[in-house]
């Protein structure tokens, strides 16, 4: 059975102390719930990962990174590696954001070698992908969706499969207060499972995770969370607030 996920990606928010509050918060609400195959993950910034780790430490809540280099060490100035983050306890990562892609210019083949790397080092992936706006008014989306996942993930062996998370992100719904509909959410997840199922097998493709990333808010979490493909949800904003955070985790 694959597991339910809720992950909050804080993006350049938050200081040290405003991150360590914030985890302790959000232990602190999930221990109250009786979470069943549901796991609940947060990506702080790269100053607040050690010790937002270890806050979360011996709680419900896990800790990811929101990214990461594909080299081991070198001339990389501001960058980590797989192993750096896995020294400070994070064995978690999000890789090929749509921020990552449109403001640092992130191709497919960089987030292949990206993947490959954490694989090696035993990481677990948050892998995002999504249409922008002018690709859904193309009717172009499917195709999009098909070729970032061929070009970043298809050349993976079937049983690397068990750490993927796959994060489903409609960029015209990100950051806009659009959101696409729990029909769309649900038509692009049953999709992609469908590409995965011929490329790979349907073990794979049932076993997979696939979070929706779009503007999800505690008022429609649930209707989203309620379609069969959608397992989960990549959070943005709603992830800063504790109250808010709560509710979207309740919602699944």
């Amino acid at each position: 059975m694959r597991q339910k996920i809720v992950a909050g990606n804080w993006k350049m928010n938050n200081n040290l102390d405003e991150s360590k509050s914030l985890v302790k918060k959000v232990a602190k609400s999930v221990k109250k719930n009786k979470l069943k195959n549901t796991r609940v993950i947060v990506a702080p910034t790269f100053v607040s990962l050690q010790k937002v780790a270890s806050k979360a430490k011996g709680t419900k809540v896990e800790v990811a990174a929101q990214n990461m280099h594909f080299a081991k060490n070198g001339a990389f100035t501001g960058e980590v590696s797989a192993e750096m983050l896995k020294s400070v306890g994070v064995e978690i990562v999000i890789l090929g954001h749509s921020e990552r892609r449109e403001y640092f210019g992130e191709t497919d083949e960089i987030l292949a070698k990206k993947v490959d790397a954490a694989l090696e080092n035993k990481m677990e992936i948050i892998f995002c992908f999504g249409e922008v706006l002018e690709d859904r008014k193309s009717g172009n989306h499917f195709k999009v969706v098909e070729s970032q996942l061929k070009n970043a993930l298809y050349h993976l062996e079937a049983k690397s499969w068990k750490n993927i998370i796959l994060a489903y992100e409609p960029v015209w719904a990100i950051g806009t207060g659009e959101t696409a509909s729990p029909e769309q959410a649900q038509e692009m997840h049953a999709f992609i499972r469908k590409i995965i199922a011929d490329e790979f097998n349907d073990d794979v493709a049932e076993n997979v995770s696939i979070l929706y990333g779009g503007s999800v808010k505690p008022n429609n979490a649930q209707e989203i969370f309620g379609k069969p493909d959608v397992d989960g949800g990549l959070i943005g904003g709603a992830a800063l607030n504790k109250d808010d955070f709560k509710a979207i985790i309740d919602a699944i």
